[in-house]
């Protein structure tokens, strides 16, 4: 089932359920409304029979005629031809007629036994009756004399007109609730289709993107910025982005093609002086095995860098928990001094702090910056720490040539190495790794180097407050 579909059936079936309970509370007010003017006529009649009856009463017994003195309908039975009469009669307490009203005949209006037991106990009592498929109302009441029921006055009038009013308000409320809910499916499928719409442009051009593999569309929306506007936007966003990654996919691939290439050549070229009749020297079979061997470690170290650069772009988990600073730079540079011992690494570890921090990752990006470093300038190389702002600032500095300045916003891009100073081959993922394993513990990496005064990376990560 679509969505369309569920919203129209959702609007249709609150509307109709509104609509059910308007119409059963309108129907209901309006009967008893009508049914409380009936009885109400006939209490007052009802009333003035008692009161003329109480006063006829003597201490022997009526002392006044018995025919009411009361105006009587004179129309013919049956009584739907008087549906606005009022027909009366009187009963003794054994439920006998003994007194009725001209319009009623030879007939007697029916008391059923429970309103007969109510009438001697001094209740009034209304109930409705049927006469020939006819609804009357009839409203009884006992006449009391010193405090004794002595006789019922009884009166009813039809209730044809009130039923057949009720009847039809009823059938107008279906009929009306009906063509009113057809009408609200109808315009909530059209007005569901037009809210809808964006979501089924978004939809089209979804599919024509994978069908066409062009990340460069979008979803044309020109309609006001509700949530239909934020989803249209928020999806060109995550187009825009996807195009841009696709795009730094391709550069990725075509770099790591150029890297490979050079050493692979290598490698083939090789093999076929190895290969050749008659066969190279000793000598030059030993050069060509030892630039062999070079070419093979080269290809190690893309494919690790290749590999750790992966993980940090995935956003692996890492649990940052608070981490000295000071043994962990002496254990940082103790490693480093290991890649050179010929030369000196100044390590300022007397901070007494902790930063938030994976400790491992952490411990990878300052030997990412020693080692290259180390690399690309033949000076000391300076680590240390401060604290600024709730950061913990951890630095690499060196007294290199320096960055040219046009090449430092391109710094951490892959493949995009300093200008060797130095000695020892550079694959460019370095610095890209670094970054990537910062900005995953939530840190920030800058550089600051002018020409031939060397260069400071600098790794912000938050300080371990409490520890």
């Amino acid at each position: 089932m679509s969505i369309r579909l569920r919203l129209t059936l959702l609007y249709t079936v609150i509307l109709a359920l509104t609509l059910t309970a308007f119409g059963m509370a309108l129907y209901n007010v309006q009967a008893q409304s009508t049914y409380h003017r009936e009885m109400h006529a006939l209490a007052e009649w009802v009333k003035v029979v008692v009161a003329h009856r109480s006063r006829g009463y003597g201490p022997r017994g009526p002392q006044m005629p018995l025919v009411p003195p009361f105006p009587v309908e004179e129309s013919p039975w049956p009584r739907r031809a008087g549906a606005r009469a009022i027909y009366t009669q009187l009963l003794d307490l054994e439920g006998r007629v003994f007194i009725r009203s001209a319009n009623l005949e030879d007939f007697t209006l029916p008391l059923s036994s429970a309103g007969l037991f109510a009438l001697r106990q001094g209740k009034p009592w209304v109930e409705q009756i049927t006469i020939e498929n006819e609804r009357f109302l009839t409203y009884s009441m006992p006449v009391i004399i010193r405090g004794q029921v002595v006789e019922i006055v009884q009166v009813a009038r039809s209730i044809a007109d009130q039923e057949r009013y009720l009847s039809t308000l009823r059938r107008n409320l279906i009929v009306g609730g009906a063509v009113a809910v057809a009408f609200a499916f109808v315009s909530g499928w059209i007005m569901a289709g037009i809210v809808l719409r964006p979501i089924h442009r978004i939809t089209q051009t979804a599919r024509a993107i994978g069908e066409a593999r062009d990340l460069s569309r979008r979803v044309q929306y020109r309609g006001p910025n509700d949530e239909l506007g934020q989803l249209a936007t928020t999806f060109n966003t995550m187009l825009a982005q996807l195009e841009q990654a696709y795009k730094q996919q391709q550069q990725f691939v075509a770099d790591v093609s150029h890297e490979l290439r050079t050493p692979l050549t290598t490698l083939r070229g090789n093999l076929g002086l190895l290969r050749r009749e008659p066969p190279i020297s000793a000598e030059d079979r030993a050069e060509v095995l030892s630039d062999m061997e070079e070419e093979c470690e080269r290809l190690i170290r893309l494919v690790n860098n290749l590999l750790a650069l992966a993980r940090a772009e995935a956003r692996r988990s890492f649990q940052t928990r608070p981490v000295e600073v000071g043994p962990l730079l002496e254990e940082v540079c103790r490693q480093a001094n290991l890649l050179d011992p010929t030369r000196t690494i100044v390590c300022h570890s007397g901070v007494n702090v902790a930063v938030l921090a994976d400790r491992d990752a952490l411990k990878q990006v300052l030997l990412i910056l020693l080692d290259n470093a180390l690399k690309h300038t033949t000076d000391d190389v300076t680590v240390g720490a401060a604290v600024e702002r709730g950061q913990v600032l951890l630095s690499v500095a060196d007294r290199g040539p320096g960055i040219e300045a046009e090449r430092l916003p391109h710094l951490f891009e892959r493949f995009s190495p300093v200008k060797e100073g130095g000695c020892g081959p550079t694959t460019g993922l370095g610095l890209a790794i670094a970054k990537s394993l910062v900005e995953a513990q939530g840190g920030t990496i800058t550089v600051e180097s002018r020409l031939g005064e060397g260069s400071t990376f600098t790794v912000a990560l938050p300080l371990a407050v409490g520890e």
